[in-house]
């Protein structure tokens, strides 16, 4: 069994994977990292492999204890993974984006894939039918365009997310929220548009903390999977094994 944890920005994503079987996933705080990581040992006592990946804070004392217990795969840009990488700087690319497009080379093996991860920040990955890693873009997630408006003017509210009823927001906060979940969902669709011009068989994924806020405004067709980043790093662990 192989147990995923995913140390993102803001909280700690668990998984426990038998085979290709997701058979648990869980949720914690960084400092509940310890006792939740007791507790599915505990509960799954077959756990014998890990994999680590790192976007927010972890101590070393903390992997070091990981590691007496279970044999660790902590992941970084020298990982092996199930894909080319093409990206120009790659100890620059994120263990999150790493995890995403490994993801979809196995589930979509020889078709052009682009990966949507709405989270902190709306990140998209292209991934070629011959298996190739080109690149993408990121760019501000949903709570940190409405962070920004608050804490970068004097008098506009901290809000929360919201679909607008209509284009024209005839309130402070209704025009808030045109120009930010309205807009966030024009940009997606905006930019899945434009890369089906190259690509024009291509398969969308959209996945993230946002993803289900964001999947009905678009007018594209799309793939929502909120366990893929997980089911990538599962992928990369089992890559690694030989």
């Amino acid at each position: 069994m192989n147990l995923i944890i995913d140390v993102g920005n803001s909280s700690v994503k668990w998984a426990v994977f038998s085979e290709q079987n997701m058979l648990k996933r869980a949720g914690s705080t960084s400092e509940e990292l310890i006792s939740t990581f007791n507790s599915l040992l505990e509960e799954y006592p077959k756990i014998s492999h890990a994999i680590l990946s790192v976007v927010g804070s972890f101590s070393e004392a903390t992997i070091q204890y990981i590691q007496e217990r279970l044999s660790l795969l902590v992941l970084d840009q020298h990982t092996k993974v199930p894909f080319l990488n093409a990206y120009k700087t790659p100890e620059t690319l994120g263990v999150d984006r790493l995890a995403l497009v490994s993801a979809a080379a196995t589930h979509y093996p020889e078709k052009n894939v682009l990966v949507i991860d709405a989270g902190s920040c709306i990140t998209y990955d292209l991934l070629t039918d011959q298996n190739k890693y080109m690149g993408g873009a990121i760019s501000p997630g949903l709570q940190m365009r409405y962070r920004a408006l608050h804490t970068f003017t004097a008098k506009l509210p901290l809000l929360e997310s919201k679909h607008p009823d209509a284009i024209v927001g005839d309130t402070t906060e209704n025009a808030m929220h045109v120009g930010v979940a309205m807009a966030i969902s024009k940009e997606i669709d905006g930019f899945i548009n434009d890369f089906k011009e190259k690509y024009p068989d291509l398969t969308v994924i959209l996945t993230g903390g946002d993803a289900h806020f964001l999947r009905d405004s678009l007018k594209n067709d799309i793939f929502a999977n909120s366990n893929f980043l997980l089911e990538g790093l599962h992928f990369i662990l089992e890559h690694n094994k030989d």
